[in-house]
């Protein structure tokens, strides 16, 4: 039951960012920019891999020439092979559009949760360690990832069981992200920062998991993101790693 309720909290603190950012529209808007600007990547890149599908698939499974349905299954491949890079983008979106938008969506995180005491640092100095922050993330998401995306063609377990694991895997990432500007703040490592949001882990997940849904649906993301910066801003101060 606890961890029910922590998940629930975890839901309820995206809403409180998107409360959040409905209060204080000038954010919203400029916090509009930076992950439009990824979007327009993103979109191109999948219409790239929607097109060359079935051609991609037929080069990765030269082995089913001979099959009798050979066709239909190389189609498989090719939707499996959309839907996985469909999933690598929603979460590297976020990492993306961090990246292109630092300076705002610092200013966002520290707004959303004023830290008196803190020396804010300039977003020249942290966006390198950002950077690399993010491609340590990116390793473990692929780490999960690549297995999960064989896994999936495993008849019946393949298309009920795994896609809810991957999608729990997607939205912890997810929130390991959108939490990593609070959490920087507060003079945490990645160690650190990974080793609250494992103890957490259910509030972690209510918080990324409808974050990860919404991002799937085409330009949500866009207005979703300055609200998930601002959820995970008040997530960190109110639960993973109070002030007071």
């Amino acid at each position: 039951m606890r961890s029910l309720r922590d998940f629930v909290a975890g839901v309820g603190f995206f809403a409180q960012g998107v409360g959040w950012v409905a209060r204080h529209g000038r954010w919203w808007g400029f916090g509009l920019l930076p992950a439009l600007i990824a979007f327009v990547v993103y979109v191109g890149a999948l219409i790239l891999l929607g097109t060359n599908a079935l051609d991609l698939a037929q080069v990765l499974t030269p082995f089913a020439d001979a099959w009798g349905w050979r066709d239909g299954f190389r189609v498989l491949i090719g939707i499996v092979l959309f839907l996985g890079g469909l999933g690598l983008a929603v979460l590297t979106f976020t990492a993306l559009t961090l990246a292109i938008g630092e300076p705002f969506y610092e200013k966002l995180s520290a707004t959303a949760d004023p830290l008196p005491d803190v020396e804010e640092q300039p977003w020249w100095r942290t966006l390198p360690r950002s950077i690399r922050d993010s491609l340590v993330t990116l390793g473990y998401v692929l780490l999960f990832s690549v297995p999960l995306f064989f896994l999936g063609f495993i008849p019946v377990v393949g298309q009920t069981v795994i896609p809810v694991i991957g999608g729990a895997v997607s939205g912890f990432f997810l929130t390991v992200e959108l939490t990593t500007l609070a959490m920087e703040r507060r003079g945490l490592a990645r160690k650190e920062r990974f080793a609250i949001l494992r103890a957490n882990k259910a509030a972690a997940l209510g918080f990324g998991v409808p974050i990860f849904l919404l991002f799937l649906v085409p330009f949500v993301a866009v207005i979703a993101m300055p609200a998930a910066v601002a959820g995970a801003a008040l997530l960190v101060r109110a639960r993973l790693a109070p002030t007071s």
